[in-house]
């Protein structure tokens, strides 16, 4: 018996978490993947058999499944754990390259591989599938075909594809790292609707989303992730010295989850609540007119 609950979702991905309880020797009966899918185990064991090749699947070996590939599955240690990230094949395209070749479908997972497993889940828990998610899946993605593919890697791809249904981008391998910072700098300065998120953003910029979020990171010191709510902490402060008293149309309003969301990125950032900004940029009440040019307003003690 198979389950599967959603983590989070966003354009082109789902992450989900899978539950198997099956206690089978036997090869389960075939089916057919309908999306390229990367696989990681929490706990358990299990194997795998897709066109006719056999793996054994545990948390030290991930898997990846594309789409059209038979697959047969045993589980003759009892059940297991996994997350499962769907790509959708122009996501693929976009982060592993037309012309990636992978060299098998398994692959160890190192302890950094693990790490990057165990904060792609952490951020899916945030709840900024647009940024902070997509930075960790480039994180996930990069490492693991890093290792499966052949002499070109994913990450060199600077003009790859672009995101599901849109005009792929032209590369652009003469733009230097600060021309890119700068120009994803000005749209999400200026509300561009592809400064939604990480991957229309690169799509608008015509570079892959590895080369840009390693650029900005080399040109400014921070994520790509940090920087857009580092703007969209700016904007908070300005409604909240405005007296904004509602949160969760503010949290909307800022694109962010929800108010939660808001709440601990404002703490995050400023280190304190929006209920004590509040209190801290609300303007103090009138004190009365001062004369400053007055000898009685220059001794007055409370001058």
């Amino acid at each position: 018996m198979r389950s599967s609950k959603p983590l989070a979702r966003g354009k082109g991905f789902t992450l989900d978490l899978v539950t198997c309880a099956d206690d089978h020797r036997g090869w389960s009966r075939p089916e057919v993947g309908r999306a390229h899918r990367m696989v990681l185990v929490h706990r358990g064991a299990f194997r795998r058999m897709a066109d006719g090749r056999k793996a054994a699947v545990d948390p030290t070996m991930a898997y990846l499944g594309a789409p059209g590939e038979e697959e047969r599955f045993a589980h003759p240690a009892g059940g297991d754990v996994c997350t499962s990230l769907s790509l959708s094949p122009a996501l693929w395209r976009t982060l592993a390259g037309d012309a990636t070749r992978l060299a098998r479908s398994t692959v160890y997972v190192d302890a950094r591989l693990e790490l990057a497993h165990r904060r792609l889940l952490a951020t899916a828990r945030a709840g900024d599938p647009d940024f902070a998610l997509v930075e960790s899946l480039l994180s996930l993605t990069g490492a693991t075909l890093a290792q499966l593919a052949g002499p070109a890697t994913p990450a060199a791809a600077d003009g790859a594809a672009g995101a599901a249904g849109a005009r792929r981008p032209a590369p652009s391998p003469a733009r230097s790292t600060a021309a890119i910072a700068d120009a994803a700098r000005e749209a999400i300065s200026a509300d561009h609707p592809a400064a939604a998120g990480l991957l229309p953003l690169a799509e608008l910029l015509a570079v892959s989303p590895y080369r840009l979020s390693r650029a900005f990171t080399r040109e400014l010191g921070v994520s790509l992730t940090h920087y857009r709510n580092r703007v969209r902490v700016s904007r908070a402060l300005d409604r909240l010295e405005s007296g904004e008293t509602g949160l969760a149309a503010l949290a909307a309003d800022l694109g962010f989850a929800d108010q939660a969301h808001l709440t601990r990125t404002i703490r995050r950032h400023v280190g304190h609540t929006p209920t004590v900004l509040r209190r801290l940029l609300a303007s103090p009440a009138p004190l009365g007119r001062v004369d400053f040019g007055s000898p009685a307003a220059v001794s007055s003690p409370n001058a």
